[in-house]
């Protein structure tokens, strides 16, 4: 079964692009990641579960159809925040749960700092946001989390992945789907996407 999803649609590489140039400042920044993140969760939430309802137009009673799983969107911290208000312009009902997690500059390895997941899940799909999956880290020790918690049905939702974080996910959690905006080359020797587009966390609130 295919898991690994990358996006196709002109809007995404146009927005990509824009999100790549250094000059872009960082309120263009924030915006573009907010755009490229709902275009990705529109993508990556075709498969959800709907139930039928009726409602009332002015005119007459009309079929239709209603979200049948509540939905948890789980930003990794800090940049993880950025992709969260447009999806959650999607669907505003969805609850917002934070994981917070670092990366060891000298081992690369995650480092959980921040997790105040309730002891029971109370959604049944969770949307993992990341903007960058490089060494894939963060986004397994994510996924370890949220299943140990007893979340049924996990997904993945990046802007910019290395094939070494394609690869770490695959690994250890091959029945989480990746929704990418794109695949670039490869990791430099200091952990970073090539090419990439620099420190998302750090363009997007100003700090690099």
């Amino acid at each position: 079964m295919n898991t690994i999803f990358e996006s196709s649609h002109p809007l995404v590489a146009h927005k990509l692009t824009r999100l790549r140039d250094k000059n872009t400042e960082p309120k263009k920044f924030r915006e573009l990641v907010r755009e490229v993140s709902a275009l990705l969760a529109y993508e990556a939430t075709a498969d959800l579960e709907i139930a039928p309802m009726q409602v009332e137009t002015p005119l007459a009673m009309a079929e239709g159809m209603e979200l049948k799983q509540p939905i948890g969107l789980v930003p990794i911290l800090r940049s993880g925040l950025g992709m969260v208000e447009g999806i959650w312009g999607l669907m505003p009902s969805a609850e917002v749960w934070h994981i917070g997690l670092y990366r060891d500059e000298r081992t690369l390895q995650p480092v959980e700092y921040y997790n105040k997941l309730p002891l029971e899940p109370t959604v049944s799909v969770c949307l993992v946001l990341d903007p960058m999956l490089a060494t894939g880290g963060s986004a397994v020790a994510t996924v370890d989390i949220l299943k140990e918690w007893g979340v049924q049905k996990i997904k993945f939702l990046g802007i910019l992945a290395a094939p070494e974080g394609v690869q770490a996910m695959q690994s250890a959690h091959p029945d989480v789907p990746l929704h990418l905006a794109v695949i670039d080359d490869h990791l430099n020797e200091h952990g970073y996407i090539v090419p990439g587009l620099g420190d998302a966390g750090d363009r997007q609130f100003g700090t690099g």
